[in-house]
Order: C-alpha cells, then sequence, then structure tokens
C-alpha cells in the first residue's frame, strides 16, 4: 500500500512539476527544434533572400507582440511602483539599485579587462586577416552624452514613445575671402596662405531615431507616481487607473506567451539560416571563448556570491525561477522586449514585492548592462591586441571607466553596444572603423550578454528587496498593505472615523469591496 502510495504521489508531483513549468519546458524543446530545423534547411534547401525573410515571419510577430506590451508595462508599473512607496522609501530603494547596477557593472568590467590580458586573443592575429562586416556608426563621445540628458527630458512626451533624441553634425563651410584683383599679394603671403591651418566649423542638428525613448518616460514615470503619491484622494482615480492598466498588460503577455515557443522556434531557425559566414567563428574563437567565459564567470559566480552574501538563500534556485526570462533573453536579445516576462517570473516564481519589482526591474532592463560592459571591456583591449597597440595602465583605466558610463548609455536593443562601443575605442585612441571586425560575430554574442544583463536586473530586485525589508514592513503595519497586490487594502475604520483623513505617502487605500477607506497613520 505504501509503495503504491508513494507512486501515485510521484505521480502527482511530476504532473505537478509538468503543469507549473511546461511554458519552459516547450520554450527549451522549441529551441533544439528550432537550431535542428535551422541546419536541415541550410543543408537540404536553397533559400532565396526573399524567401528566408518569408521563413522567419511567425519570430517577427513574436518580437512584435512582446515590443506592443513594453510600452503599457513600463508606463503603468513605474507609476504605480513609485506611488505606492512614500518618497523618502523610494529613494532609499532607488539608490540601494543604483548602487548595485554600478557596483555590479564595475566588477564585470574589471573581470573582462583581467581574462583578455591573460587569453590574449588577439595577439595571435592581425586585423587584416579578419573580414569585415558593416559600417562605423559616425559618433561622438561628447554629442553621445549629452543626448543621454537630452533624452532623459523628452520635449514630447507622445514622441519619446517612439522616437529618441540623436544629434548629428553638420559641417559649415568656411566663409569665403572677398575676390581682391587690384594688387597682387606678395609670394610669402600666398605661402602662407596654403600653410594655415583651416579649422573645421560645426552645425548640431537635432534628429530622431525611430525606438521608444525608455529613459525619458523612466524619468517621467518617476516624477508623476511620486506627485500621484502626494495627491492623496484627488490622485486615487489615476492611480487605480494605471493599477489596472498593469494588471490588463500582465494578462496580455500570459497570451502572448503561449504562443512564445512557436516564435522562438522560427526566430532561432530563420537566423541560422541568414548567417552566410561560419567560417568567421573559426576566426573569431579565442574572442568568443574570452567573451563568453567572462560572462558565465560573472553570470555562476559573482553575480550569484552577492546574493548569497546580502540575501542568505541559494542563489541558483533563485536563477532557475528566472530561467524562462533567460531563455527568452537567449533567444530574442532584447533586455526591454524580455521586461514582461522578467515581470512574471520575478513576482510570480521568486516572490518578490510588486512594489520592488515595479520600480526596480525597468530601471533596471535600461541602464544595468553587466555583460555588455563586460563585452565592450574585452572587444576594446582586442581591437587593441590586434593592432599591435599596446595599453599602458591609464588607458587601461580609461576602457574600464568608459566601458562602465557606456553601457549605461546602451538602450535595451538589439546591437546598441556597438554604438557604445565605438565611444570605448575613442577614448583610447584606437582606430573607430575596426568596430567591424567584430560585428560579425556580434550578433551571438548579443545574445549572451543580454541574457547576463536580465540576470542582473532580476538578482537586484532580490538584492533590493532584502535591504529594503525593514521600510517594507513598516508600510505593511501603518497601511494594512497586502503584500500580494499592495494596492488592494484592508478597511481599517468606519464612516465616522473616515472624518479624521491622514495619508500614508500623501496617499489613499482602496478596501476589497472597492470602498474607500483611509488609514490614520503618521508620515514617516
Amino acid at each position: 500500500m505504501d509503495m503504491m502510495g508513494n507512486r501515485e504521489r510521484r505521480g502527482v508531483n511530476f504532473k505537478g512539476l509538468l503543469r507549473r513549468n511546461w511554458l519552459l519546458i516547450a520554450t527549451v524543446i522549441s529551441v533544439l527544434l528550432g537550431i535542428s530545423l535551422g541546419v536541415v534547411v541550410r543543408e537540404y534547401a536553397s533559400l532565396s533572400h526573399l524567401h528566408k525573410q518569408y521563413f522567419g515571419f511567425p519570430g517577427e510577430i513574436l518580437m512584435r507582440m512582446l515590443k506592443l506590451v513594453i510600452l503599457p508595462l513600463i508606463i503603468s508599473s513605474m507609476i504605480t511602483g513609485v506611488a505606492a512607496l512614500d518618497s523618502e522609501v523610494s529613494g532609499k530603494i532607488g539608490l540601494r539599485a543604483v548602487i548595485y547596477y554600478f557596483s555590479t557593472t564595475i566588477i564585470a568590467v574589471i573581470l573582462g579587462i583581467i581574462l583578455v590580458m591573460t587569453i590574449k586573443p588577439g595577439v595571435s592575429q592581425t586585423a587584416d586577416h579578419i573580414d569585415r562586416t558593416g559600417t562605423t556608426p559616425n559618433v561622438t563621445t561628447v554629442d553621445t552624452l549629452l543626448d543621454l540628458i537630452r533624452n532623459m527630458f523628452p520635449e514630447n512626451l507622445v514622441q519619446a514613445c517612439f522616437q529618441q533624441y540623436k544629434t548629428k553634425r553638420k559641417e559649415l563651410e568656411p566663409p569665403k575671402a572677398p575676390a581682391d584683383t587690384t594688387t597682387i599679394p606678395p609670394l610669402t603671403t600666398t605661402i602662407m596662405a596654403v600653410v594655415e591651418n583651416i579649422t573645421k566649423e560645426y552645425q548640431i542638428i537635432g534628429t530622431y531615431s525611430d525606438g521608444i525613448n525608455v529613459l525619458g518616460l523612466i524619468v517621467f514615470c518617476v516624477a508623476f507616481g511620486l506627485v500621484i503619491g502626494k495627491m492623496g484622494e484627488k490622485g486615487r482615480i489615476l492611480l487605480e487607473f494605471f493599477d489596472a492598466l498593469n494588471e490588463a498588460t500582465m494578462k496580455l503577455v500570459q497570451i502572448i506567451m503561449c504562443y512564445m515557443p512557436v516564435g522562438i522556434l522560427f526566430l532561432i531557425a530563420a537566423k541560422i539560416i541568414e548567417v552566410e559566414d561560419w567560417e568567421i567563428f573559426k576566426k573569431m574563437g579565442l574572442y568568443m571563448v574570452t567573451v563568453l567565459s567572462g560572462l558565465a564567470i560573472h553570470a555562476t559566480i559573482c553575480l550569484p556570491l552577492i546574493f548569497f552574501v546580502i540575501v542568505r538563500k541559494n542563489p541558483y534556485t533563485f536563477t532557475l525561477g528566472m530561467a524562462q526570462a533567460l531563455v527568452t533573453a537567449l533567444m530574442i536579445s532584447s533586455s526591454s522586449a524580455t521586461l514582461p516576462v522578467t515581470f512574471r517570473c520575478a513576482e510570480e516564481n521568486n516572490r518578490i514585492d510588486k512594489r520592488i519589482t515595479r520600480f526596480v526591474l525597468p530601471v533596471g532592463a535600461t541602464i544595468n548592462m553587466d555583460g555588455t560592459a563586460l563585452y565592450e571591456a574585452v572587444a576594446a583591449i582586442f581591437i587593441a591586441q590586434l593592432n599591435d597597440y599596446a595599453l599602458d595602465v591609464g588607458q587601461i583605466v580609461t576602457i574600464s571607466i568608459t566601458a562602465t558610463v557606456a553601457s549605461i548609455g546602451a538602450a535595451g536593443v538589439p546591437n546598441a553596444g556597438l554604438v557604445t562601443m565605438v565611444i570605448v575605442l575613442t577614448a583610447v585612441g584606437l582606430p573607430a572603423s575596426d568596430v567591424t571586425l567584430i560585428v560579425a560575430v556580434d550578433w551571438l554574442l548579443d545574445r549572451f550578454r543580454t541574457m547576463i544583463n536580465v540576470l542582473g536586473d532580476a538578482y537586484g530586485a532580490g538584492i533590493v528587496q532584502k535591504l529594503s525589508k525593514r521600510e517594507l514592513e513598516r508600510m505593511d503595519l501603518t497601511s494594512d498593505v497586502d503584500v500580494a497586490n499592495p494596492f488592494a487594502l484592508e478597511a481599517t475604520l468606519d464612516d465616522d472615523e473616515c472624518e479624521k483623513k491622514s495619508y500614508v505617502n500623501g496617499g489613499f487605500t482602496v478596501d476589497k469591496t472597492d470602498a474607500i477607506s483611509f488609514t490614520e497613520t503618521s508620515q514617516f
């Protein structure tokens, strides 16, 4: 009887495991099938360029659906997340998140520099033996950094939903000297005029490039959320609206995730069919090993160690809870597009407080780029080694600082690292055109570094929750917040007591019956 009981329990456990993780299992199977399908089609079918694009159509639909929900998700989660917290608490949480992001990015850069100086992937070959691909992005360090600040304060909020500001330089023609036909200048004057240096003058022209201005929206949403939180009863309707929008968006995400295995299968198969030159992977093998080993060490040792020291929980169990988000990031190569899945994994699997995830994850997807920073540091020194360019300590420090700052400026979209790569190369006097040497393998490395970026965001949310535990508990005690839904609160006062209105965070609460109730608390 006991044996039969054990078998039944095992059967139930196995069924429960399948039911809980069916999407993850289906996604992993679709990745393997996608690789197999891509190899088979590549070997036995000769597709034209047009047919290759048609083949990847189901994968394109997945990308479009995920990008569709980014905007409502970021806006609703940031506003409700900030409004649910006291302004002092949200300041502390933001500071902790930023310190974590900077610390892990610096660790990643140092790790990358140590590995590339030890392995020396560029010493055994020269730039002439590697085929160049694509064009060099035309960017300047000063303009890029100023554009970063400009994008934080968009002049049109609607435009920020689909366009980013980008500076272009236009060379001005030098003023023509008036022709003097009366006298012939002496020979010495003519020679001096030829030898004289002509400085080029430029004019800055503001243009817009396609893509969501995530940074500008986040800055606006943080400010807007703080204001709503301080408005009390007047802001109740707005907060309820954005909270409902967030819930509705997450339900849409659940529907999209059901289609994910199909989309990923064709996305990965189409990419394998598209790649024309596989020989480049042999030439760049040592460079790729350096980058991938750095990312692996950072993901399996550095980040888990920080998480374990602070949170005192098993980091690998936490990573397993984020598996769906990590596989998605690996396949679609965009931390912003992965954000809907990251939210779901962090809140449902790892039980992170919604007040933390809504505030920390959108910011992390924009500025926390551990994988990108490590890759840029390795790539810059690799290019220096190819050119037989000896770097001194000062230049290596410059690379580390520039890679850290540039990675923060990299938007969470595919291949943004190439633009910031030019900034890193220019900072130490390396030829910016050499960025075309690494473009051929960038599509593959971009996927792995995006996965590390998403993992870093998730660990950050867990660490910030642990560090902010006291403040969150104090808010729970003073406002009777239900942690499962911080915006659904129990009624604590009767109608007479409602005359004495005082607000948490200058805010308000809504009870289970949707009747407005106010909690008598002291401001903290």
